[in-house]
């Protein structure tokens, strides 16, 4: 029993870190289109043309709401106090040590990437690169929205009994927030599109490298 578990486990961790690494090989790959100015640095500013909506009232608070779900204090404020929560009924630090590191190596990597490329947004009508500023490329919207709210499914799937049967619905959850920031970023103009995509190719490669780290070195606290 144990032995099958801990093939299982083995299997998950490999499989994650080929994902992990297909994910950072996809920003590499966006990275180069934006720095070379290839196809997706053109389809950038082709989008850049289309005359955007300006929304007022009602719609332009919906819009905000909904931008705020690739917000970094709502996130982390949800993530830490669902991590606090499943470590005190487990009794286990290990959700919390998981969620930190997640937070960490999230403004640590998008933030050090995102100053080092430095890249003017789109409303500034200019797309130049200025290293050493804090720029748009990798979208810290997108990059917050997988990773944090990854995190958090992947705590509630590994820690509860009830979402332990719900993988699909937390893969759709997770990816429909991602997407929706992305679109709400685009719709306001906030970002460039390849700003959104290698934030969330990003964000996914540094989730799916720590839930490798997870099952790397199990813990007898989690259920699954």
């Amino acid at each position: 029993m144990w032995g099958s578990l801990e093939v299982h486990r083995r299997q998950e961790r490999n499989r994650a870190v080929r994902v992990s690494l297909a994910f950072f090989l996809a920003f590499l790959v966006v990275t180069e289109q934006v720095l070379t100015k290839s196809y997706l640095y053109r389809l950038d500013h082709r989008i850049k043309l289309i005359k955007h909506h300006t929304f007022r009232g009602l719609s332009s608070h919906f819009l905000l709401a909904l931008d705020d779900l690739g917000l970094r204090s709502l996130t982390a404020t949800c993530l830490l106090v669902t991590a606090v929560l499943l470590a005190y009924r487990y009794k286990s630090w290990r959700p919390i040590n998981f969620s930190l590191a997640a937070l960490i190596l999230l403004n640590g990597v998008v933030g050090l990437a995102k100053i080092f490329f430095g890249r003017s947004k789109p409303r500034l009508n200019v797309d130049i690169y200025h290293s050493g500023i804090v720029g748009s490329y990798p979208s810290g919207h997108s990059s917050n929205a997988l990773l944090t709210w990854g995190a958090l499914a992947y705590l509630l799937y590994r820690y509860t009994h009830y979402w332990a049967t719900k993988l699909s619905i937390l893969y759709f959850l997770v990816g429909g927030v991602t997407v929706t920031v992305c679109l709400v970023s685009l719709i306001r103009d906030t970002h460039w599109l390849s700003d959104l995509v290698g934030g969330a190719f990003l964000g996914g490669s540094i989730l799916v490298f720590l839930i490798a780290a997870d099952r790397a070195w199990p813990s007898e606290r989690q259920p699954s």
